[in-house]
């Protein structure tokens, strides 16, 4: 049982531009441009980026405590416009999905569901401009983009025009495993998330150790590195954590990816003792982490270079796609 031919092809395509807008918001993150529009859906008032003396002269009047940065202002609505667009291909792989619901293998309730979370989403999206980049919003925002990528694959596979269904042999217990790897896994993007969003990424300028040879600094203040929720009114661009608190949560996701590692590489070694298919994915696995490993130290090495850092969010995606993946060859489509 397969899903009709074009609703498998427009979901592989919504899928490559969803990684493509989850890429473009940690660039934009990345290079400071998350306020580059202080306004939303706009941009100073207007569906583009002001660029002549009188429109940059009337926007800076208008927002005065955000002068326009036309670079950082392209940068953002550029992403929005990609958004926009993925919301209405998503949009249309729901409504496809529906009324295809009568044709054996034919996914809908997935498809139904993503067109819920990518309207939340746009409003994740609006409060992360207006709540200026608050560090819960943006990364809950980072979370719903990439759990909207994770589900669009999960449809594409299970239209089961890729194969690869059934469960692996000789793994009993696997589930627990795979479980486990997803949870962890998330969990180290969440915390990620949080280190980005608050600007703690090289609060420990040193591999192996955080900073000035010492490898958990007693002035690392956790109670105030994860409090959740500061209120409204204040302008969280370049983070406003002292560097104690930013010392905090950048040492625990440090201990977040020690145990991603262990849990993803038995994983890994699971699937690869399984042979087949299972083999395969067990490198994958393998590899994946492997890379993300690299980024993250290269990020701590060298000073955090934009493209790692942008890289380091692309490699989280590509984790979880290989995760979807294995949860996918280990379940029967019968079992969807």
């Amino acid at each position: 049982m397969k899903a009709h031919p074009w609703f498998f092809r427009l979901s592989l395509l919504t899928t490559a531009v969803t990684l493509c807008v989850v890429v473009l918001g940690a660039w934009v993150r990345l290079t400071d441009a998350g306020l580059g529009c202080p306004d939303w859906p706009g941009c100073y008032g207007q569906w583009d980026v002001p660029n002549t003396p009188e429109a940059i002269a009337a926007a800076n009047e208008a927002f005065p405590d955000t002068p326009v940065h036309i670079g950082k202002g392209w940068r953002e609505m550029v992403h929005r416009y990609l958004a926009g667009i993925l919301g209405l291909m998503i949009l249309a792989l729901g409504i496809f999905g529906w009324r295809q619901r009568h044709r054996p293998g034919q996914p809908w309730k997935v498809p139904l569901l993503l067109v819920g979370i990518v309207t939340f989403q746009a409003i994740l999206g609006a409060w992360t401009v207006t709540w200026q980049l608050k560090p819960a919003v943006v990364t809950a925002h980072l979370l719903g983009g990439l759990t909207t990528l994770s589900l669009l694959w999960w449809v594409t596979l299970r239209c089961n025009y890729l194969g690869g269904t059934g469960r692996l042999a000789g793994t009993a217990g696997l589930g627990g495993v795979i479980a486990a790897a997803v949870l962890a896994t998330v969990g180290q993007i969440t915390l990620g998330g949080w280190t980005s969003t608050n600007y703690a990424a090289l609060a420990c300028n040193e591999f192996p150790a955080c900073s000035l040879g010492e490898y958990w600094p007693e002035r690392a203040d956790f109670s105030e590195g994860f409090v959740l929720w500061r209120g409204l009114g204040v302008n969280y661009e370049f983070g406003v954590l002292d560097h104690p608190a930013r010392m905090a949560i950048h040492l625990v996701h440090r201990v977040g990816a020690i145990v991603v590692t262990l849990v993803l590489g038995f994983l890994a070694w699971r699937l690869w003792r399984a042979g087949g298919i299972g083999h395969a994915l067990g490198i994958a696995v393998g590899l994946a982490l492997a890379l993300q490993l690299a980024i993250g130290i290269g990020n701590v090495v060298y000073s955090l270079p934009l493209t790692l850092a942008v890289a380091h969010n692309a490699g989280a995606a590509v984790l979880l796609l290989v995760l979807v993946t294995v949860i996918h060859v280990n379940r029967p489509l019968a079992e969807s």
